[in-house]
């Protein structure tokens, strides 16, 4: 994998997940506690000896850039081995990222540079497990221009995704992004076959593909005017079926692009069996773990159950004082106080639940600290005037500082 050039995208404002996105790209949303979730995108490079890494960002940057360099610091320069971030240039105008296109557009002169065989463009916004070696050896066997990943998805969820049509080869023959009928698999009328958002060019491929599209009125993305583009000139074009590495018997493949979608995932990870599999060591997930002392549970009190967590995730740092926690997710440094309950819910590093306070269904931002007797997630129409509720009635809690803060994007 050495002649691999992997090109990370993680630009993105993530305007669904506002406000978790208010001060932070996408990409660098805590998730699973102690995880952000660029960190399952790496992961998977990592494991799959994919390591000349350039990252992409652009909106909201700072905790993302300073996640990376705290946390990802731990290949070698001396065999070739790099994760940098690269921020718009300008080198070609004066314009931001308008697109995923434009974005490598912008950057031909880092992927010159580093003159790769291939060139891998994942997304930094999703959850999941993927040897990227096996598609890229796919991409060779098929002497492809193009590969994409694909996933089979319910028809009914296909208008979400850019729907491929193939032939019994598995060269592609249609791309539509994003239909409002989507085009079903020849076998099963129930599913189609749907982009992942992950694909292997040909160098040469990708960047005649880039430059046209940036002298051409477009929205300079890849699965709206790219793909269709190279199938248009009759370009090798190839769908790879998704193998999960997750070892469950469902694929695991999530978009936590939603406050709910994010809440649900998080939520399995607390399960009893969750579908995502933290725990494989033959698949390490690396992160930045900052020095805390270890979890604590105190004043637990019999017939009361308090200072106790069940089905929950609790991270280093966090003290459970004489507090409840259930099916909930606590990132690094969260203090429970006593009689405060916490059910399903997901609190940030730092976040102080004050005494006797109830949280349920919530996500509580980074060091907010709760007052004491504060009820959340009971009464939501009380909720909606201080707080974002999501369309499930998932209760998004800022500190004061956050709500008053201007919303700026490029």
């Amino acid at each position: 994998m050495k002649n691999v050039l992997t090109v990370l995208l993680a630009g993105g404002v993530g305007a669904r997940l506002h406000p978790l996105t208010r001060n932070r790209a996408k990409p660098a949303v805590p998730f699973g506690g102690q995880f952000r979730i660029v960190d399952f995108t790496l992961s998977n490079c990592i494991n799959s000896e994919c390591t000349r890494i350039q990252v992409l960002v652009q909106y909201k940057s700072l905790s993302l850039v300073r996640h990376i360099r705290q946390g990802w610091n731990i290949l070698n320069s001396s065999r070739g081995e790099y994760i940098e971030t690269i921020a718009p240039q300008m080198r070609v105008n004066e314009n931001w990222y308008q697109g995923t296109a434009d974005a490598l557009y912008h950057n031909l002169y880092s992927l010159e540079k580093a003159d790769p065989k291939e060139v891998l463009i994942l997304s930094g916004d999703h959850i999941y497990k993927m040897n990227y070696q096996k598609m890229i050896h796919f991409h060779r066997e098929r002497e492809a221009d193009v590969t994409i990943a694909t996933i089979d998805v319910p028809i009914d969820q296909g208008s979400q995704f850019g729907i491929l049509g193939t032939d019994g080869e598995r060269r592609v023959v249609a791309f539509d992004e994003k239909p409002l009928a989507p085009k079903p698999l020849p076998n099963d009328p129930s599913r189609a076959l749907a982009s992942m958002g992950i694909y292997v060019f040909n160098p040469e491929i990708l960047k005649e593909a880039v430059v046209r599209d940036s002298e051409r009125d477009t929205a300079h993305d890849f699965g709206r005017d790219i793909i269709p583009e190279l199938i248009d000139r009759q370009k090798n074009v190839y769908a790879y079926p998704f193998q999960d590495e997750n070892k469950k018997q469902a694929i695991y493949w999530r978009d936590v692009g939603t406050l709910d979608t994010y809440w649900e995932a998080n939520m399995d990870l607390a399960s009893v069996d969750p579908l995502f599999n933290l725990y494989d060591k033959d698949w390490p997930l690396h992160t930045y773990l900052p020095v805390y002392p270890p979890v604590k549970f105190v004043f637990a009190s019999p017939g009361q159950r308090y200072g106790v967590a069940i089905d929950s995730i609790v991270c280093n740092g966090s003290i459970i004082s004489g507090g409840m926690v259930k099916r909930s997710v606590l990132s690094p440094g969260v203090r429970i106080n006593t009689g405060a309950e916490v059910d399903e819910s997901i609190l940030f590093a730092g976040c102080s639940i004050g005494r006797h306070a109830k949280i349920r269904r919530a996500i509580i931002e980074k060091n907010v600290a709760v007052p004491p007797n504060t009820h959340i997630g009971y009464n939501l129409e009380e909720d909606a005037k201080w707080h974002r509720i999501s369309p499930q009635g998932i209760v998004v809690v800022e500190s004061l500082e956050q709500r008053l803060a201007p919303v700026k994007s490029h």
